[in-house]
Parts: structure tokens; sequence; C-alpha cells
């Protein structure tokens, strides 16, 4: 008889986000026989918010988001994968790396997750709406919103994607946000992306600040009202035959100046090992099996998920089994923004949401929507020193 090693890792309630940690598990388990890997599932908020220092307390392997990497390092609740993983191997995951989803899970000189998963927003359509509607996929703001006004246009409302799209927009105008200490971004950019943000707001359903990506999708693939999204974040498994009712098609995004696309900001996650695991050995393995090129083209993706390793992104079999979403959308992922991942920005993203939310909905005075925010972005910056 063996002695079984049980190992329990939590990841996210969504087929791109559980079915694939179920599957490689059960290959890795086929692999290495003495080995049981069981995984739990939570909401896609409790996976925002809740905090990875009391999950690493439950479970040996995390997945999570890379604004969480500040937090890791101040707690040092999972590993710095650096000091367990060979260089070659950390330089297979560089260098393939999908825009900087490998750096977004390094803070103060350590790696502390794989990234499995890459994503950030990006446009999508029903081509069948837009053909019976006499529209093509628009190419610059002004054709956004002139589909807009005709009520086939919808995007993810709920406070952390509208937060992530204002970052969009002020990116598209040229400016980062969260690069000074005491301001989230000029009052110039600013005042521009609220009102940009806010013109084209005012002419989408109001059910949509109700939705979060999940549910704009599930809303364009149940329905034949909505013909296009120009930012949410992208997946896949939409764009497979079978997934959904009508099948959507993924792309890069509009353009505000006619020259160059719109750049959203950076999504995904990583697999973390836990610092309390009793069995890290193992652990660490099976991180390093998931993370792979071999298992990210074939099991992972297979099996609802969305790669975080280049290789799989250019793989001609993955491509033509989602209608292209990777090699469409590749361009908008090695342009995209890397939030910041300071131990409180959380706190930031957690609130910062409801401001901007609240002046789409409602209007208001954009300097004053700037004030507010910048008041708790100073106060968010202060956490990394308590």
């Amino acid at each position: 008889m063996i002695d079984k090693i049980s190992l329990k890792g939590i990841t996210w309630n969504h087929s791109r986000g559980f079915v694939p940690m179920v599957a490689t598990a059960q290959r890795f388990s086929e692999l290495n026989p003495s080995v049981e890997i069981t995984w739990e599932k939570r909401s896609l908020q409790q996976f925002a918010d809740f905090s990875i220092q009391e999950l690493a307390q439950r479970f040996d392997l995390l997945v999570i988001d890379h604004p969480w990497a500040g937090f890791a390092a101040k707690t040092q609740s999972i590993l710095p994968l650096d000091k367990y993983l060979s260089k070659a191997y950390l330089a297979d995951q560089r260098e393939n790396s999908v825009g900087h989803s490998y750096e977004s899970y390094g803070y103060q000189g350590h790696q502390w997750a794989l990234p499995i998963d890459a994503a950030t927003p990006v446009a999508s359509s029903r081509p069948d709406l837009l053909e019976k509607h006499g529209y093509s996929l628009p190419k610059t703001f002004a054709d956004l919103l002139n589909l807009a006004d005709k009520g086939l246009v919808a995007f993810a409302g709920i406070p952390i994607d509208v937060l992530m799209n204002f970052y969009t927009f002020c990116c598209s105008l040229g400016e980062d946000p969260c690069q000074q200490e005491e301001q989230i971004v000029s009052p110039e950019t600013g005042i521009k992306a609220l009102k940009m943000y806010r013109e084209l707001a005012s002419k989408i359903d109001a059910e949509n600040f109700n939705r979060n990506p999940i549910q704009v999708y599930e809303a364009m693939t149940l329905s034949d009202d909505i013909a296009y999204c120009p930012f949410a974040y992208g997946y896949s498994n939409y764009s497979r035959n079978g997934y959904a009712r009508k099948l959507l098609h993924f792309h890069d995004m509009i353009t505000l100046d006619g020259r160059n696309n719109l750049r959203s900001t950076l999504g995904g996650t990583g697999l973390a090992v836990s610092s309390s695991s009793e069995h890290l050995n193992i652990a660490l393995k099976y991180a390093e099996y998931v993370a792979s090129g071999s298992c990210q083209q074939t099991v992972f993706f297979e099996n609802g998920g969305q790669p975080g390793h280049l290789d799989a992104w250019k793989d001609v079999a993955v491509n033509r089994k989602s209608s292209n979403f990777f090699s469409n959308t590749l361009p908008a992922l090695q342009r995209a923004f890397l939030r910041p991942r300071y131990h409180g920005h959380m706190f930031f993203q957690d609130h910062a949401g409801d401001i901007v939310r609240d002046y789409l909905m409602n209007g208001g005075e954009e300097s004053a929507v700037l004030e507010e925010m910048n008041k708790l972005y100073v106060e968010s910056r202060s956490l990394q020193l308590s």
C-alpha cells in the first residue's frame, strides 16, 4: 500500500477557472499515483476580495489575481517560487509570457505565482446580429457611439470592471494611471477619460451596470439584443462551439484616434503555493506541470482553460478550436497595462470603482470625481507602509 499524499486547492467558480484545475489534477494523479489533489471553488467576487493569507492557511495551492502580489510579499503567505524552481524553468516562463503576465506575479525581486491564465479586456461580437442589422465591426470611438445609439452595445458595469475600463481610457489617451504618488492621473487626462466614458455609458442599457464580463457574455449569447461589446475581460469559452447558445467572436479593440487601438488593463490568474503546505515538493511539481507549455496547449486548454503560456496562444490547433480567439486578441494582451500591485492597492480597487460607476450612472462634476479618487489613492499608498 502506498500512503496517499493529499493536497487541496482553491480557485474560482467558472468553467474557465475550475474545470481545467480538476482536469490537470486528475492527470497529475495518474502520473503520480500516490498524489491526490482536490479543488474547491469560490465566486468571482470572493476570488477578487478574499485575503490570500487566510486561504493559504487552509489550502496548499491557490489560484490568485496578480494585484495580490504585494500583499503576498508583505505577508509571506505564499512561496517565492524563484527560491524553489529552476532558473531554466522560470526563464521559459518569462520568455513565453503573454504580455506582462509573468511579470505581474513578480514583486520585490521574487516570483509569487506562475501565470496559468492570461486575459485583458477585448472586444467581442455576434457577427450574425451585426450582419442582420447591416453593420460592420466598429473601428473608431465614433463608430462605437453610432452602434450604441442603435441599442446594440453593452459593457461590464460593475465597479471593478468600470475602474479597469477607466484605466483603459487613460492609457489610450496617452497616460498610464497610478504613476504618481498623490494623484491617480492628471486632471487633463482624467476629465477627458471620464467624459468619453460617460458619453458611451449614457447609450447602454442600465442593466449592464449590474453585470460582470461573464454576465455580459451570457446576455449576448442567450438573447439576440446585443451585437457588440467594446471591452470586457475575454473568455475564450464563448468562442468555442457548443459552450453557449450562440458563438461569440473576439477581436482587438477600437481606436480613439484612428491609429492606435485601446490599451486595456491586464487580468488573468496565477498558480501559487502556500507557505503552510506540508507537501511543498509535490505542490511545486504540480504547479510546474500546470504552467508548462505542453499542459497549457493540451489538458489545460481542452478542459476550458484560457492559457497563460505563449505557445498555447500561438498554437494552430488551439486557435482552430476557439474561432481564433487567441491569435485575434494577442495584440491586446501584448500591450496591456500592468496595474499596481503594492500592498494597499487592493483597498483602492475595492472602493474607487464605486465612485466612477456612480458618475457614469448619475453624472456629476469630473473634477470632484477625480478628487475623491485621489483621496482613496493616497490612503491606499499609505497602507504599504503600515
